[in-house]
């Protein structure tokens, strides 16, 4: 870290703190040369992830976003909000742990349903009806009867 006094390419560390509710890290620190001291700040680089829409239309992933749209397919059921943040946490983590930094919103849907499939049949239905588009009853029926073929 350069010294913003002398220009100097060498410091140590003397205090480090988290701040920000843990997302960065404030750093005092000390020239070598000089022995002025200056305050960094550290925090992780994040590249966003972009989610390819089904008409082709590229948009930021919004954690907002999904969250919501779990929320409404878990409204009256047994769902707790705890597991709601914990199906975001874990598509998150599938989500900023690979490679790609553009993913169709198909392997995102797949992920949430995934999920809900595993805690509440309903709030599974009432995702995949939104996220799949059902047109009519006899699609709805469909899935109805593969969830309940794989139960």
């Amino acid at each position: 870290m350069k010294c913003p006094y002398c220009e100097y390419a060498e410091s140590k560390v003397i205090d480090s703190r988290p701040t920000d509710e843990g997302n960065s890290i404030r750093r005092r620190r000390e020239c070598l040369k000089c022995e002025k001291r200056f305050t960094t700040y550290e925090q992780i680089e994040s590249i966003p992830v972009i989610i390819i829409k089904k008409d082709g239309k590229r948009q930021t992933y919004d954690r907002q976003k999904l969250f919501n749209g779990i929320v409404r397919a878990c409204e009256k059921t047994d769902v707790t909000f705890a597991q709601m943040e914990d199906i975001v946490s874990s598509v998150e983590s599938k989500l900023f742990n690979s490679m790609d930094r553009e993913i169709p919103s198909t392997k995102l849907g797949e992920f949430v349903m995934d999920k809900l499939k595993e805690l509440d049949p309903v709030a599974y239905v009432r995702f995949a009806s939104v996220y799949r588009e059902f047109r009519d009853v006899e699609t709805f029926m469909k899935e109805l009867e593969t969830l309940l073929l794989h139960k």
